[in-house]
């Protein structure tokens, strides 16, 4: 059996996280973001903020842990199985900061193809919070959302865009969308 792999996505502080716990809390096998760990990382060797000091590395460290992410998918038998952001998100984010995509990171998009839907988490104000890892403003997050949309738009993927309320909702919202689509 191929599993479903279903890319859940959005600006920061849009409720992914939250959707995945809840995911998992459901049963369902989930991937966890990445970014966070490799932004602690950063942060032990004394980089407050890798992706704004060098993004390439950054951007480098988060391709390879989506591809691992990708594969260990891969050896499991799930009828679904959930990620928190997407290999397709690392160009977003060098679209959003205005740098160029490496071939490699292009190549590596693309020879990684997830479930033709992705589910985007919209800009919400309400829950937008910043911390340790997270330095962007809501204006940045909706312009980062933009670039999310648009690239996974060009990408060819299908968009379904997750509407606001408790997550126990947002989640029966992805579940019901995901069964319509089949």
């Amino acid at each position: 059996m191929k599993s479903r792999k279903i890319v859940i996505t959005g600006g920061p502080s849009t409720g992914k996280s939250t959707v995945i716990e809840e995911l998992k809390n459901r049963n369902f096998t989930c991937f966890d973001e990445v970014s966070r760990d490799i932004i602690k990382a950063a942060q032990q060797d004394g980089i407050e903020q890798l992706y704004l000091t060098d993004p390439y590395l950054f951007s480098q460290k988060l391709i390879e842990g989506r591809i691992k992410q990708f594969k260990e998918a891969d050896q499991l038998n799930e009828p679904i199985i959930f990620f928190d952001r997407g290999i397709p998100d690392v160009n977003a984010y060098l679209k959003y900061s205005k740098q160029d995509i490496p071939p490699e990171f292009e190549t590596a998009t693309r020879r990684h193809p997830y479930d033709r839907i992705v589910f985007i988490m919209p800009p919400w104000d309400e829950i937008f919070t910043n911390d340790a890892e997270r330095y962007e403003s809501f204006n940045q997050a909706q312009l980062i959302h933009n670039k999310l949309v648009n690239y996974y738009k060009e990408l060819g993927y299908y968009l379904i865009f997750v509407p606001f309320g408790p997550v126990h909702k947002r989640v029966d919202y992805i579940i019901d969308s995901l069964k319509k689509h089949n």
